[in-house]
């Protein structure tokens, strides 16, 4: 009789385990994005790319400039010969040494006018070396940076040109003509007041950048600049009386009042970047209109002068005249 055969049965198939769910890829935000990484020597290096390229740029706008080099004196020396002019006195500006002339014309007239020329330039090197420092976000106010920047310092330049230098030059011989001093005008000593003067107010005037990057940067908020306004007028009003070429009260105003105004642009300039970050939006709908009222009342105020009191403007104080 035959055994009966068990079967076994085979043994159950393992479990399946599921796969773990995937995580969702977070959004990257500024901070994953990241910085650009770089050692300290290559900082030094990149340093030296844009200062390299810096000073190209300046060196080609300054020989361009020599071409123009006698127009440019012209207009150099134009302030003082209205300033002598108004008073009576010959136009003229004395050379003291053989090379006074050819240093000024040949030279530093030249290395004004590139500075200024070569600016936006420049200020593309500057942004290209901090740029890798900056969140992929901010990396876009590259245009807006230069052209800001470029058109300020050269606002600035025009400023102390057609109203600074021309008032304090006029003030200046005004006072010695009343004492019975003959002005006798150095080309060196003018185009040393010329240059401070000049340079001083086109830097003072990129105050609103200074203020948007401290913010930009984290460095400061739109609130405590608010809270501390009155130190930086006070300030203000310092730098102004160091760079006004006199120490009356009226020229010191006329340069203090256009740099507070750019201190507060700055502010909401800082303050519509934090906006910005927080996602919020400024309200220019209700904003609007009442600019557009003021630019409405000042402009009917320049058309009274003009029309109504048959005013005309000049170049210099009180600007408008009969």
């Amino acid at each position: 009789m035959s055994k009966a055969v068990q079967r076994v049965p085979p043994p159950p198939p393992p479990p399946t385990v599921a796969p773990p769910p995937k995580k969702e890829e977070e959004p990257k935000n500024d901070d994953e994005e990241g910085m650009a990484r770089m050692s300290f020597l290559e900082h030094l290096e990149e340093l030296r790319t844009r200062l390299i390229r810096s000073v190209l740029g300046l060196v080609v706008a300054f020989f361009g400039c020599m071409l123009f080099m006698n127009q440019m004196w012209d207009f150099v020396r134009r302030p003082a010969v209205v300033a002598l002019k108004s008073l009576g006195y010959p136009p003229e500006l004395a050379a003291l040494t053989p090379m006074e002339g050819i240093s000024i014309v040949w030279m530093r007239v030249p290395l004004l006018a590139s500075l200024f020329i070569a600016s936006p330039w420049i200020l593309y090197q500057v942004w290209a070396f901090i740029a890798p420092g900056l969140y992929k976000r901010e990396r876009r106010f590259a245009a807006p940076f230069i052209l800001t920047t470029a058109g300020l310092f050269i606002m600035g330049g025009a400023f102390a040109y057609f109203v600074a230098l021309r008032l304090g030059l006029f003030f200046l011989l005004k006072i010695g003509q009343e004492a019975g001093i003959h002005p006798y005008i150095s080309a060196s000593e003018y185009m040393d007041l010329f240059v401070n003067v000049i340079l001083g107010v086109a830097l003072i005037f990129e105050l609103p950048v200074l203020v948007f990057f401290l913010t930009l940067l984290r460095i400061v908020t739109p609130k405590f600049l608010m809270q501390h306004s009155r130190y930086a007028i006070l300030g203000i009003t310092v730098l102004a009386a160091i760079v006004t070429p006199t120490p009356d009260a009226v020229n010191m105003t006329l340069v203090a009042a256009p740099m507070i105004v750019l201190y507060f642009l700055g502010v909401f300039a800082s303050f519509l970047l934090v906006l910005r970050r927080e996602g919020r939006a400024f309200p220019w709908g209700k904003v609007m209109p009442t600019v557009l009222l003021i630019v409405a009342i000042l402009a009917a105020i320049v058309a009274v002068l003009v029309f109504g009191f048959h005013l005309h403007g000049v170049a210099k104080w009180p600007f408008f005249v009969k």
